[in-house]
């Protein structure tokens, strides 16, 4: 795989998800699923029952809503890291640091061993939101993303289920 690092990006239910795991499936049988999502309601439950029966067999399932560190330095295939929004709305919540957090997912995605796809969503082209908590979270997915696109060596952003390659060249 010539891209170590791709970035899918999209709307919510943009098809950014089903687009990641076609691209880490045709790199091998064995692939890791890094998950952030955490099934907090019914809703979130039904959607990651949705995720894993659409991926199927030959994907071993990590879940690291706050700390994918260690399973991106342990990684020997090719990871999923769906999704780094999860990711950073888990971070807002928890109290964290959110630069000392970008920061170190930006790490562990630069020294992971293995081939790396991120799904991140795409905020910034709705309204403002009214209120200070979501304008801080929409600022700061905003920030993660750039730094995201900046590290990776191929963007994809995915709009109703069509890629539209913004950086590099897909594998």
């Amino acid at each position: 795989m010539s891209a170590r690092r791709i970035l899918v990006i999209g709307g919510a239910a943009s098809g950014k998800s089903e687009f990641a795991e076609a691209l880490v499936c045709g790199l091998g049988p064995e692939r890791l699923y890094l998950a952030s999502a955490e099934a907090q309601d019914a809703e979130m439950e039904a959607k990651i029952a949705a995720h894993a029966a659409r991926r199927g067999a030959g994907w071993q399932v990590v879940e690291a809503p706050l700390d994918p560190a260690p399973a991106l330095a342990a990684a020997q295939v090719p990871v999923l890291f769906d999704c780094a929004t999860m990711w950073l709305s888990n971070q807002l919540f928890s109290g964290a640091d959110l630069d000392k957090a970008q920061a170190g997912l930006l790490a562990a995605l630069a020294t992971c061993p293995a081939p790396v796809v991120t799904v991140t969503n795409e905020l910034g082209q709705g309204i403002v939101p009214a209120d200070a908590l979501t304008r801080r979270f929409r600022e700061a997915q905003g920030r993660l993303n750039i730094a995201l696109a900046r590290e990776a060596d191929c963007v994809v952003q995915v709009v109703a289920g069509l890629p539209n390659v913004l950086k590099g060249q897909l594998p």
